[in-house]
């Protein structure tokens, strides 16, 4: 349940920290730095694929931020084989084009549900996931997350997902359910990989949040699944710390979000404080377990969009989400 020595890692616009297995960022949209540089979350994503020699797998919802454009057509140049599965509604943007005519494949999913994953896969020992969407607002005006895992086992996880994308051209429900390390033990915490729609995900999260014993915390960016919307009640009436904090606009413009029921329940459910999105997609359970990915508490992200999660048990993790889910909380608005 704990990764040992955790060192901070210093960032202009942003907070990271890292342990034996992992480096762990946060973004800073309350910082004034510009996406032209890379003092955000994107820098050391842009120095991991600057060190990769061999391949790079990229399965991305968006790719407008320049940093990381650039740097898939560097590594492409050198002889990295670069490869690219999108959300079909953004490959007409214009960084994707740039990064066409360098020679970089890019498909997309050509469909009505959403290629929703934000995920890396280098040299087939390590992924970057997390909630970010690789732009500018994600790295810089938003909240966000996104973990760096060293693991060829957790590779392979991902590696087999995109191949299904990129080279069986099969997406949401057609992805068949064949993840070959489920639980992974890394340093002696335990990390599960799931993705969706095919390892329901939904059954897990609730599993999870059923088994709550202290507290559970959560930031999302959108909430408007029933089934998990009603175990957090249930928990909140048996007596767990129950905070939470939303999305405003999400809260806005949403048909049947979760924050009324939650409200009424009388739980503590707070609006986000910043002119970006509250982007995050997560749960703390316990102050000791995370929920790290791309899926919102939905049914678009149970049944149709592609996505992606790990639940991370590991208390060192979990207290730099506590720190996170305490600055959002403390700026949002009740």
């Amino acid at each position: 349940m704990s990764s040992g020595k955790i060192t901070p890692i210093d960032l202009q616009a942003g907070y990271g920290i890292r342990g034996s297995w992992f480096e762990m960022y946060m973004t800073n949209p309350e910082s004034s730095l510009s996406p032209q540089g890379t003092g955000g979350i994107d820098g050391p994503l842009v120095e991991a694929i600057n060190e990769t020699r061999l391949s790079i797998d990229v399965a991305a919802y968006s790719i407008s931020l320049n940093s990381v454009r650039n740097a898939l057509i560097r590594a492409h140049d050198r002889g990295v084989t670069v490869r690219v599965v999108m959300e079909s509604t953004n490959m007409d943007r214009s960084d994707v084009q740039i990064m066409l005519e360098a020679g970089i494949p890019i498909i997309g999913d050509n469909r009505g549900g959403l290629m929703h994953d934000k995920f890396m896969v280098m040299d087939r020992s390590e992924v970057w996931l997390g909630s970010m969407n690789f732009t500018d607002s994600g790295a810089y005006e938003d909240n966000n997350n996104m973990i760096r895992i060293r693991s060829t086992k957790i590779a392979e996880n991902y590696s087999i997902e995109f191949n299904e994308m990129y080279e069986e051209n099969l997406f949401g429900p057609d992805v068949l359910a064949q993840t070959p390390n489920p639980s992974v033990t890394l340093d002696g915490s335990r990390v599960d990989t799931y993705f969706s729609p095919d390892d329901h995900v939904l059954t897990a999260l609730y599993s999870l949040l059923s088994e709550a014993e202290q507290s559970i915390y959560f930031l999302a960016f959108s909430f408007t699944s029933n089934e998990l919307g009603e175990i957090v009640r249930t928990q909140a009436n048996a007596g767990l710390d129950i905070k939470g904090v939303m999305d405003r606009e999400q809260v806005a413009s949403n048909t049947g979000t979760e924050y009324d029921p939650f409200k009424q329940a009388g739980l503590d459910v707070r609006i986000d404080g910043i002119d970006g999105q509250m982007h995050h997609k997560v749960f703390i359970v316990d102050e000791k377990i995370v929920v790290i990915g791309s899926y919102n508490f939905s049914r678009a992200a149970e049944e149709r969009n592609d996505e992606n999660i790990v639940i991370v048990y590991d208390v060192n993790i979990a207290e730099f989400f506590v720190e996170e889910f305490q600055r959002v909380y403390a700026n949002a608005n009740e």
